[in-house]
C-alpha cells in the first residue's frame, strides 16, 4: 500500500490522513522513503502561503495608499503621516510584504535566474534601506545667525533637541541673482565648524549640501534681514548608504536584463520579429482661416515691431518685449491675433489708443455666468466692467460663495487688471538701474518712482523718454519713434550689461514667439491619429494592408512633426538657459517628443504604432495649452537646479508615453474582439507588442522613481516623504508591476485579460499626472 500511494502526491497526503498510524509505526526505513514527497509537499504548501499573504499585503497597501492620498488633501499632511504612513501597521505591512516576497522568490527558485533575482533583491534591499532610516536617522532643523553663539543643538521634528558631537556657526549668508535681475538663483550660507578646537570653513547651498560626520546640513530659509539662516539637519549613516546600495543594484540588473539572451523580453522580440508585424495608419488635414473688418487704430507693424524689441523684465527673466505681447494677447483674447493685428500692433495699440481700444471686444468670458453680470457675449469690453454704480465684478464677489463661480469671476478680473497695468505702463519695467549693493540690477516700470539719488542725465532720460516716444507717435513721426526706442534698447544694454541676453538667444526668442503654434500642430496629430486609428481598423477586420503611397506620405509626415516638436523644445531650452522640463507645458511637450521617436523607431514592426503615435503625440501636446495658450519661459527655480531634474522627467515621461501606447493597443484589441470571431491571431500580435513596450515602461518608471530620490535627498534631504505624486507613481509601478508576473498571477497570461489590464491601468498615469497637479497638489504640482 505504501509503495502503491508513493507514486502520487496526493496519494501520499491521502494516506497520512487516513492512516496516520502507519507513519507513526513505520520503520526509519519506510520514513526515510517519504520523506522527499512530504517535503515537496511542504515547499508546495509554503509556495502557495507566501504568494497568498504577498498578493495581499500589495493589495492591501495599494488601497491605503490610495486612501491616504485622498485623506490627505481633507485633513493635511500631517495626519496621513501620522496615522496611515509612520503607523506601526502601515509598516508591518511593508516588512511582512518583504519577508513574504523572499520565502516566494526563494521558493520558486529564482535565485537559478540570477539577473531576475537580483532584481527582487534589490527592492528588498531598498525596503531594507527605508526601514533602517525610520527607526535610526534623526530629521530636525537649526537656525544660525552671525551675532549669536556657535550652534551645538538642533530642534528635532517631534520638538525635541539633540546634541551635535561639534559646533556650527554662521559666517556669512548671500542671494545669488540672475544676471541683469533679481530673481534669485541661488542661496548660500557660509558656515563654520568647530570641532575639537578645529575650525573648518564650508559652503551650504541649494543642492550642495554640507556633510560632515554623518550629520547633512541643506539650506532652507534665511531671515529677512540676511543675517541668519535655517538649515535643515538630517543624521541617517546607515540608512542611505543600504538604499543607495539597493538603487545600484536595481539599475545594473535592470540593464543587464535586456542584454540577457534568454529573457522574457529578448523572446517577446525575436516572436515579435518572426510574426511579421505591419503598420497600419492614414492621414487627414484641414486649416481655418480668420477674416474680421473694423480694425482699431494702431501703429505701422514696422514700429511696434521695433518698440517690441527693447528688452522687459518679465517673468522674473530679462526678455523681448514681443514675449509680453504674445502671453498678452493669447491670455486676454485667446488666440494669437485679433482681427488680422500681430500680437505687437495690439499691445502698442491698447498702450497708445486706449480710447479707441476700450470698445472692443477683446476680452475672453468662458463662463455664461460672469456674461450675464457684464451684460457682454463670449467677448467683453472695457467698458463692461463698469456701471454707473461702479466695479460691477467687486460687487458680484462679495456675495459669492459658488467656488467655480467666483473662480470665474476673479478670472475675469484679473483680465481687467493686466489691461489697466498695461495702460497706466505699470507692467513695462523696462528701465534697469544697477545695484552696486548686491551686484543686482533692479527693472523700473514706465509709471514707478525712480530713485532720488541717481544721476539727473540718467533721470531725466528715464523719466521723459517714453512722453517723448508717445509725443512722436501721436504726431505720426513713426521713423523718430523708431530711433527712440533704439536709444532705450541702447541705454538697457549699457546698464543691465551681463544680463541682458546674447543676440542669438534674443533672436531664437523672437522666432520661438513667431512661429510655434502648438494649439494648430495638437489638432493636425489628433485629426491623423484618430482617422488612422478608425482606418487601421477596418483594414485590420478585412485583413488588408495600407497602400505604399499612404504609408510613406505619413511617414514623412511623422518627421516632419518630431522636427517641428524637437524645434519647441530646443529652442526653449536656447531662451531658458536650462533642459526645458520645468513646468507643465515642457513635460508634455517631451512626452509628445518621446511618442514621436517611439514611433518612428519601431513602426515598421509593431502593429498601429503609427496612429498611436499621432494620438499620443497630439493629446501631449493639447494638454500643454491647458491653463495658458503661450506658457511663459522663467529662470528656474534654485531647488530644481540639477541635472538630476533632466534625468527624472525622462525617463518618467518615456515611460508614461508606453503605457500609453500600451493603452491604446488594448483599445484596439478591444475593438477587433467585437468585431469579428476570428480576430485570435491579430489580438495575440498585439498582446505580444503590449508585453515588449511594457518591461521597459516599467524599468524606467522604476528608474525615474529612484532617481526621483537621490534627487530629492540632495535637494531636501529626504530621498522619500510621501507626497502625493510619489505616492502615486509607486502605486502605478506597482500596477503595472503585476503584469510582469503571468507565472505567479495566471490570468496576466490570458491575451484579452492583459489588453483590458492595460486599459484600466492607464487610469494610474492619468491620476498620477493630472490628478496630482490639478487636484491634490504637494510639492510636485509645479510639473
Amino acid at each position: 500500500l505504501c509503495k502503491t500511494s508513493a507514486h502520487s502526491d496526493s496519494n501520499v497526503r491521502s494516506f497520512k490522513t487516513e492512516c496516520p498510524h502507519v507513519f507513526k509505526s513505520s520503520s526509519p526505513h519506510i520514513r526515510k522513503m517519504y520523506f522527499p514527497v512530504i517535503r515537496k509537499d511542504m515547499k508546495t504548501r509554503l509556495n502557495s502561503y507566501s504568494r497568498y499573504i504577498a498578493i495581499t499585503l500589495i493589495v492591501s497597501i495599494i488601497a491605503a495608499m490610495i486612501a491616504a492620498t485622498v485623506l490627505e488633501k481633507i485633513y493635511g499632511t500631517v495626519f496621513v503621516s501620522k496615522h496611515i504612513y509612520s503607523s506601526p501597521l502601515f509598516i508591518s505591512a511593508w516588512i511582512i510584504l518583504s519577508i513574504s516576497s523572499l520565502v516566494y522568490v526563494c521558493a520558486r527558485k529564482l535565485y537559478k535566474r540570477l539577473i531576475t533575482f537580483f532584481i527582487h533583491i534589490s527592492f528588498l534591499v531598498i525596503l531594507s534601506g527605508a526601514i533602517v532610516t525610520h527607526t535610526s536617522g534623526i530629521q530636525g532643523y537649526l537656525h544660525i545667525r552671525k551675532d549669536i553663539q556657535p550652534a551645538d543643538t538642533f530642534c528635532t521634528y517631534d520638538k525635541g533637541t539633540h546634541m551635535l558631537p561639534f559646533s556650527i556657526s554662521l559666517s556669512e549668508f548671500t542671494v545669488k541673482h540672475y544676471p541683469g535681475t533679481q530673481s534669485a538663483m541661488d542661496y548660500v550660507s557660509k558656515v563654520t565648524i568647530t570641532d575639537n578646537g578645529t575650525n573648518t570653513e564650508a559652503e551650504i547651498s541649494m543642492n550642495n549640501i554640507l556633510e560632515y560626520r554623518n550629520y547633512r546640513f541643506y539650506q532652507s530659509g534665511f531671515d529677512e534681514d540676511r543675517n541668519g539662516a535655517t538649515l535643515s539637519v538630517y543624521y541617517d549613516p546607515y540608512g542611505i548608504m543600504i538604499t543607495y546600495t539597493g538603487y545600484l543594484l536595481l539599475f545594473i540588473s535592470m540593464v543587464l536584463f535586456f542584454l540577457e539572451k534568454n529573457s522574457m523580453f529578448r523572446r517577446l522580440i525575436k516572436q515579435a520579429r518572426q510574426s511579421g508585424m505591419v503598420v497600419l495608419f492614414m492621414t487627414l488635414s484641414c486649416s481655418s482661416m480668420y477674416a474680421s473688418a473694423d480694425v482699431p487704430q494702431t501703429i505701422p507693424y514696422s514700429t511696434a515691431r521695433s518698440m517690441c524689441r527693447m528688452h522687459i523684465y518679465y517673468n522674473r527673466r530679462i526678455c523681448p518685449l514681443q514675449t509680453l505681447a504674445y502671453d498678452f494677447v493669447n491670455k486676454i483674447y485667446g488666440k494669437s491675433s485679433y482681427k488680422g493685428l500681430t500680437p505687437e500692433e495690439v499691445l502698442t495699440g491698447w498702450f497708445f489708443y486706449y480710447d479707441d481700444w476700450k470698445e472692443e471686444p477683446f476680452i475672453r468670458i468662458k463662463s455664461s455666468h460672469v456674461q450675464e453680470i457684464l451684460g457682454s457675449g463670449k467677448y467683453a469690453r472695457i467698458s463692461d466692467f463698469v456701471d454707473t454704480d461702479g466695479f460691477k465684478i467687486e460687487r458680484v464677489l462679495q456675495n459669492v460663495s459658488d467656488i467655480n463661480q467666483r473662480r470665474a469671476l476673479e478670472e475675469a478680473n484679473e483680465k481687467f487688471s493686466i489691461i489697466s497695468m498695461l495702460c497706466t505702463g505699470s507692467i513695462l519695467k523696462i528701465f534697469p538701474l544697477h545695484d552696486n549693493e548686491d551686484s543686482s540690477c533692479r527693472w523700473y516700470s514706465v509709471s514707478e518712482k525712480l530713485p532720488d539719488d541717481i544721476p539727473h542725465d540718467k533721470w531725466m532720460f528715464l523719466k521723459y523718454s517714453m512722453n517723448y516716444l508717445s509725443e512722436n507717435i501721436y504726431k505720426g513721426n513713426y521713423k523718430e519713434a523708431e530711433k527712440i526706442t533704439g536709444k532705450i534698447r541702447k541705454f538697457q544694454t549699457e546698464e543691465a550689461k551681463e544680463g541682458i541676453p546674447d543676440d542669438f538667444r534674443f533672436r531664437t526668442e523672437i522666432f520661438y514667439n513667431k512661429w510655434t503654434r502648438t494649439r494648430l500642430a495638437a489638432m493636425l496629430c489628433l485629426t491623423i491619429g484618430i482617422c488612422g486609428f478608425i482606418y487601421q481598423n477596418r483594414l485590420l477586420t478585412r485583413r488588408k494592408s495600407i497602400h505604399t503611397g499612404l504609408n510613406k506620405a505619413l511617414t514623412a509626415g511623422l518627421y516632419i512633426i518630431s522636427f517641428y516638436i524637437f524645434s519647441i523644445i530646443i529652442m526653449r531650452g536656447i531662451i531658458s538657459g536650462h533642459f526645458p522640463i520645468a513646468n507643465g507645458f515642457e513635460t508634455m511637450m517631451f512626452m509628445a517628443a518621446t511618442s514621436f521617436i517611439i514611433t518612428i523607431a519601431f513602426r515598421r514592426h509593431l502593429l498601429g504604432f503609427s496612429s498611436f503615435g499621432y494620438i499620443i503625440g497630439g493629446l501631449a501636446q493639447l494638454v500643454a495649452m491647458f491653463g495658458e495658450s503661450n506658457p511663459a519661459i522663467t529662470p528656474l527655480m534654485p531647488v530644481l537646479s540639477s541635472p538630476l531634474l533632466s534625468i527624472h522627467v525622462m525617463t518618467i515621461m518615456i515611460s508614461y508615453s508606453l503605457f500609453a501606447l500600451m493603452m491604446l493597443n488594448g483599445i484596439t484589441a478591444e475593438t477587433m474582439l467585437h468585431g469579428r470571431d476570428d480576430m485570435t491571431q491579430e489580438i495575440n500580435k498585439l498582446a505580444t507588442v503590449s508585453r515588449i513596450m511594457l518591461y521597459p515602461a516599467v524599468f524606467l518608471l522604476a528608474a525615474g522613481i529612484f532617481i526621483g530620490a537621490v534627487w530629492a535627498n540632495v535637494s531636501w534631504g529626504r530621498y522619500w516623504g510621501w507626497d502625493p505624486k510619489e505616492v502615486w507613481a509607486l502605486i502605478t509601478m506597482l500596477i503595472y508591476s503585476a503584469a510582469l508576473h503571468s507565472g505567479t498571477l495566471n490570468r496576466f497570461g490570458n491575451n484579452v485579460f492583459f489588453h483590458r489590464f492595460s486599459i484600466i491601468a492607464f487610469l494610474s498615469v492619468i491620476i498620477t499626472y493630472f490628478g496630482v497637479n490639478f487636484i491634490m497638489g504637494g510639492m510636485h504640482s509645479y510639473a
